[in-house]
């Protein structure tokens, strides 16, 4: 959109969206999968665009998305010393370089950090990006081609993409790709480590009661039998004439 100012803004918006199976950015139009697990095959998004003026004008187009159960085993992270906002404003850079000095069709499918708190998107001095090339027959290249690439076009590409970022930057790939820790599988552990210390404390005081139930039992079958035996001890006693106090009959006096 050629405008300025809010007649110049767009956001983007998926028109039919497939199930809640794909995503967008409002800001920038990339388009990102939800739930296509265990799904192959293309679907096709109809993507609009508006801008933000008050006679707000829109159009649209349609997107082909393939899905290709076996694009996971062909993903490279290349870790750039940039903070994750940087990158995302200048995604669409970021993948002309690579396709240029790889010479091959770049899809940049994710983007992230390791930053503990998202919200603070600027927090974190480097940025991984998940990619996956494709060569001239739309045939996936194999993840190690696309390092080996990568290694020689190392030095030609944070070249470019200095002049992108208007500083030094290097790229670097990720041998073993880590998923950031987000805070809900944080609270999870957390909350698990708690679950566990709450079961031990109690087996615990369970152990200890039934320790100190069956200690009550015997000392009360204890003085059961001690009562029982001073009773036994009772019956066998004789007063001073020697005659059984218990076979001894009550004296009765008449007023």
């Amino acid at each position: 959109d050629p405008d300025s100012g809010d007649n110049g803004l767009l956001l983007y918006s998926l028109v039919n969206n497939q199930a809640n199976e794909f995503d967008i950015d409002e800001n920038t139009g990339q388009i990102f999968t939800v739930a296509v697990a265990g799904k192959v095959g293309t679907f096709y998004l109809e993507v609009q665009a508006a801008d933000q003026g008050t006679r707000s004008l829109t159009a649209q187009t349609t997107v082909s998305v393939t899905v290709d159960s076996s694009s996971s085993n062909n993903i490279v992270v290349v870790a750039l010393n940039q903070k994750i906002n940087v990158v995302e404003r200048n995604i669409a850079e970021v993948k002309r370089v690579l396709e240029e000095k790889l010479a091959w069709d770049v899809y940049i499918i994710d983007v992230y950090s390791n930053e503990f708190e998202r919200k603070a998107r600027s927090s974190t001095d480097v940025t991984y990006a998940k990619i996956i090339a494709f060569d001239e027959a739309n045939q996936e290249v194999p993840a190690e081609d696309v390092k080996r690439k990568l290694r020689e076009q190392k030095s030609n590409i944070e070249r470019e993409l200095g002049k992108i970022f208007s500083t030094s930057v290097t790229a670097a790939i990720q041998e073993a790709p880590t998923d950031s820790a987000t805070p809900e599988f944080v609270a999870t552990i957390v909350l698990s480590v708690l679950l566990a210390c709450i079961l031990i404390a109690f087996l615990v005081y369970l152990l200890h009661t039934i320790k100190r139930k069956r200690r009550y039992e015997e000392q009360f079958l204890v003085k059961k039998q001690a009562e029982i035996m001073e009773g036994i001890d009772n019956l066998s006693a004789t007063d001073k004439h020697g005659s059984p106090r218990s076979l001894q009959k009550p004296e009765h006096t008449n007023n």
